[in-house]
């Protein structure tokens, strides 16, 4: 049998480093062992035109990308880039495309349905809330290119039911629907014990603490600011706490400046950005993680991936977060609201949940790998060829 010939689309790629670049990678690698023959079709940010990573083929289409310093990657590709969707749309046998409000995505359902292709779509979020003007502009790219996407869809991925619901409001046939939710690598991201004490040293936090840890880039959408005051809330009570932020953005300013006007730099890191080979150390840091999400989470990666560390997980209710959730392990509290999950992370924080862990870690095992993930997704392919 020979090889299936497969056209990936996606506004980012690696070498940047977020929720869809992570799910495609995850995807694209176990797939090339799966006898598919990919290429990733992508944009050019700080990459050559051509590049290779763990085998897979990257070509990259020059495009306009004004958003991505106002925490909005959203593209627009040139007219040069047609020929680059062209030739890769034309020679593969299948085209999936990530995220329904891209023009990217919808030039491949364009260029699929003109070829005779067929065309899935992944759908990663829901309705972003950015608390300005660009919500009106969202709204509006929803109703015309979104809408336009997911019309063209031969199959439609949604990572949540919440993400379904969310496509199925803007006109996508719920029949032509499918919940996956996304994957985790248990290989990386599992309990470290020996890896707590030379990190805690490392990062200057002292060994009793409780560390509650959050990885997040750090713009409006990911709540950040309601973290901060919470902990301002929960380190009066309990000083041993101390919150560890992962991850950097456009609202880094922002977030320092309000650390220090409440006086809790002590209790309160900020780390930066930290590689994406590195974080599973940072996990097995921490004793709690927290998800403070203001909108827009489809299934968020970072709870999955704290999860199968064994890290209990406090969460806003938002987005298919709640579709994750282990009672026993974790709470939701309400988005926007510091002073709920300030009182959580204090009853967790008396909580021991070290015996728990092995539990955690086996339900993760079970639900979420990548490679279970990766066998529907090939079923899905063998469905539309």
């Amino acid at each position: 049998m020979g090889q299936t010939r497969l056209c990936i689309v996606t506004n980012v790629f690696l070498p940047s480093v977020g929720g869809i670049q992570i799910v495609t990678y995850e995807q694209s690698k176990r797939l090339l062992q799966k006898n598919y023959d990919l290429m990733v079709v992508t944009n050019r940010i700080q990459a050559p035109k051509k590049y290779v990573i763990e085998g897979i083929n990257v070509e990259c289409y020059e495009s306009l990308n004004m958003g991505f310093r106002l925490g909005i990657p959203y593209v627009i590709p040139t007219v040069t880039s047609l020929k680059t969707f062209t030739k890769a749309i034309k020679n593969c046998k299948i085209v999936h495309a990530h995220g329904h409000p891209y023009l990217t995505s919808l030039l491949a359902g364009k260029l699929a349905k003109f070829y005779g292709k067929p065309f899935v779509l992944t759908q990663h979020n829901t309705f972003i809330d950015y608390n300005n003007f660009f919500d009106q502009v969202e709204r509006i790219n929803d109703l015309t290119v979104g809408k336009e996407t997911l019309k063209e869809a031969d199959k439609i991925i949604a990572v949540s039911n919440a993400t379904k619901n969310y496509v199925v409001s803007l006109g996508a046939k719920a029949s032509n629907v499918e919940v996956l939710h996304n994957g985790v690598d248990l290989k990386r991201f599992r309990p470290m014990p020996k890896v707590k004490e030379e990190m805690r040293r490392k990062l200057g936090i002292p060994q009793d603490a409780i560390v509650v840890l959050t990885v997040r880039r750090l713009v409006y959408k990911n709540g950040v600011d309601t973290l901060i005051d919470s902990a301002n809330i929960a380190v009066k009570k309990n000083p041993k706490i101390v919150f560890l932020v992962v991850g950097k953005g456009p609202d880094m300013d922002s977030v320092q400046m309000q650390i220090e006007q409440l006086g809790i730099e002590q209790n309160l890191r900020l780390t930066g950005f930290v590689p994406d080979q590195d974080l599973h150390l940072y996990y097995n840091t921490a004793d709690l993680f927290a998800l403070p999400s203001k909108s827009g989470e489809g299934l968020p990666l970072v709870a999955l991936e704290a999860m199968s560390c064994g890290l209990p997980v406090i969460a806003t209710n938002v987005g298919g977060i709640s579709e994750i959730m282990e009672d026993t392990y974790g709470k939701l509290v309400p988005p926007n609201n510091p002073e709920a999950l300030a009182k959580t992370i204090l009853e967790f924080a008396e909580t021991d949940f070290s015996l728990l862990k092995n539990e955690l870690r086996a339900i993760v095992e079970e639900k979420y790998g990548w490679d279970k993930n990766v066998e529907r997704l090939m079923e899905i392919y063998q469905e539309l060829i």
